[in-house]
């Protein structure tokens, strides 16, 4: 038996969700719906559309990588190694 959920959300976030959703052929009520089925399921919520790395982020990984060419680089580590490194 279904029943009717009615949920009262600001428009901006229902029109972006709509977008994504469509974006991934999908409609909102399926996303919905498949969302709650999940969090009854696995007693937690976790969303994401995709893996982004941020400026920052590649900010930091072209400096690494400058570094390293220079071979100013530290590591790989082992996990005791890193340990040992970042106690000294």
């Amino acid at each position: 038996m279904n029943t009717t959920l009615h949920v009262t959300i600001d428009k901006q976030i229902k029109d972006k969700a709509q977008k994504l959703a469509k974006e991934i052929g999908l409609d909102i009520s399926t996303i919905v719906k498949a969302s709650l089925q999940t969090f009854v399921q696995t007693e937690s919520f976790y969303v994401e559309k995709t893996h982004k790395i941020t400026p920052r982020l590649a900010a930091t990984i072209s400096l690494s990588r400058k570094e390293l060419a220079k071979g100013k680089a530290f590591g790989p580590f082992t996990g005791k190694e890193l340990d040992a490194f970042l106690l000294k």
